[in-house]
């Protein structure tokens, strides 16, 4: 543990939100986020920080397990290479140890308010993986009733394993949550606290939702006022840790899920990375990501270590003194190399960080260097076209928007990382084969949408 005061720990997620939706990572981003440009400001920018998939679920089991989705058998549902639906017999194993349970372990308070998305069946709910309350609807906002009216239920508003609305107002969740979020943290100042905050927004639907006082006041219409409204909530959240004297003994962890997807017309941006959401490009799986933490992290600070939300967990656990879970994690503590020394090198760059499209590890990157893995049958998108993709490297740390490929001029480089990609299918496993080190998820025989309320 760095330092002796255990800090409380905030987990902003946003989704879908691309990096250049945000101006301090964009200037040219289409809407207003003076918050979080201030939060930048006062705080550290990570310019290397990465998601572990690029859609819902298997991202979110990167962030609670430290583990690539892969290992714990949540690349993928149950019958698909998307992301868990409603009323499905997959989630997240009752055996792996979130960082919920890790931290409370060490005696902090839990809580989850938003978009879980791990499983909605009893077993799965939050409650049952370490988090003391929640408040949230279990899946993604646009995954609602009138799309399948046979199968799934109105999307449902809970708390704690209750549903208190169906289906749930959707304009006023980031709202809500912000409202929600603020209480707690009062409620909790004695602290220690652990606060997981995923919002829905801006979301997976095509019109995302915002309360009525951000409606129609942004330049990049509904995304936009979504955006903005996030912005606000970030803002609210640093208020009151300041108002309450917390600021100085809170670190606040801001990221988004996965990068914006492509839809006509334009709406969320990931400049100047290259790509969409719902893949393995830098647009999909490169976050922009805000660490707050006064007198521990100077203002101003940028970071451009290799990191992944897969480093959270065992982050956290090191500034709040708590124990690492038993079975094996691919997180690294990155204490030192985020508020420690200035230049410290990422273990990360030893091992690889790799880049997995469902079961199909797809490129692998260590150090400035990205590979693009050479493949006969590239999955190319949640609907399962297959391409055949040659090999490429780029230099994504000062080749951001990957304009330059240079596999011909660094063919020591492309060995070395494909030597890397071998030992993760070896263990994570890859298209048509089997890991060493995959684990069970979770399972119930026969799902039922009742706890959502569905009678």
């Amino acid at each position: 543990m760095l330092g002796e005061e255990r800090p409380n720990v905030i987990f902003v997620l946003v989704d879908n939100l691309g990096n250049g939706d945000v101006g301090c990572f964009n200037p040219g981003a289409r809407q207003r986020t003076p918050h979080l440009d201030r939060m930048a400001a006062e705080g550290m920018m990570l310019t290397s920080f990465y998601s572990v998939c690029g859609v819902c679920s298997p991202s979110r089991t990167g962030a609670m397990t430290g583990c690539y989705a892969q290992r714990v058998n949540l690349h993928r549902n149950h019958d698909s290479r998307g992301v868990l639906r409603p009323v499905s017999p997959k989630g997240l194993h009752p055996d792996e140890m979130t960082v919920a349970e890790v931290m409370r372990s060490a005696g902090y308070a839990t809580k989850i308010i938003g978009k879980w998305h791990l499983g909605d069946q009893p077993e799965f709910l939050p409650t049952r993986q370490g988090f003391d309350e929640y408040f949230g609807i279990p899946y993604s906002d646009d995954m609602t009733r009138d799309k399948r009216p046979e199968e799934w239920p109105e999307l449902p508003l809970m708390r704690d394993e209750v549903v208190v609305e169906a289906p749930a107002e959707r304009d006023t969740l980031t709202k809500r949550y912000t409202e929600e979020a603020i209480e707690w943290i009062r409620r909790k100042k004695g602290g220690p606290f652990f606060l997981y905050l995923p919002h829905a927004m801006p979301g997976s639907t095509q019109a995302p939702h915002a309360s009525a006082a951000f409606q129609g006041k942004s330049a990049n219409g509904k995304w936009g006022d979504s955006v903005e409204e996030l912005d606000w909530s970030m803002g609210e959240i640093l208020r009151v840790l300041k108002e309450e004297g917390l600021a100085k003994r809170t670190l606040v962890v801001w990221t988004s899920d996965n990068g914006a997807p492509r839809r006509e017309p334009l709406q969320g941006s990931n400049a100047p990375y290259a790509g969409w959401g719902y893949n393995t490009s830098e647009g999909a799986m490169r976050m922009p990501c805000l660490m707050w933490w006064p007198g521990r992290i100077p203002g101003g600070v940028r970071c451009d270590a290799l990191s992944a939300m897969i480093d959270l967990l065992p982050t956290f656990a090191g500034l709040a003194g708590a124990g690492l879970p038993e079975r094996k994690i691919d997180g690294f503590d990155m204490g030192r190399v985020w508020f420690g020394d200035r230049g410290e090198a990422s273990p990360r760059d030893e091992v690889g960080f790799f880049y997995y499209h469902a079961e199909q590890l797809q490129a692998v990157r260590s150090g400035p260097w990205k590979l693009y893995l050479a493949l006969e049958n590239k999955v190319m998108n949640l609907a399962n076209k297959m391409e055949r993709a040659e090999a490429r490297l780029f230099d994504v740390r000062n080749d951001v928007g990957e304009a330059r490929e240079v596999s011909g001029e660094q063919p020591e480089v492309v060995a070395r990382l494909m030597k890397m990609a071998e030992v993760a299918r070896a263990e994570l496993g890859d298209l048509g084969r089997e890991g060493t080190g995959q684990r069970a998820a979770g399972w119930v025989e026969r799902p039922t949408g009742r706890v959502m309320g569905v009678r």
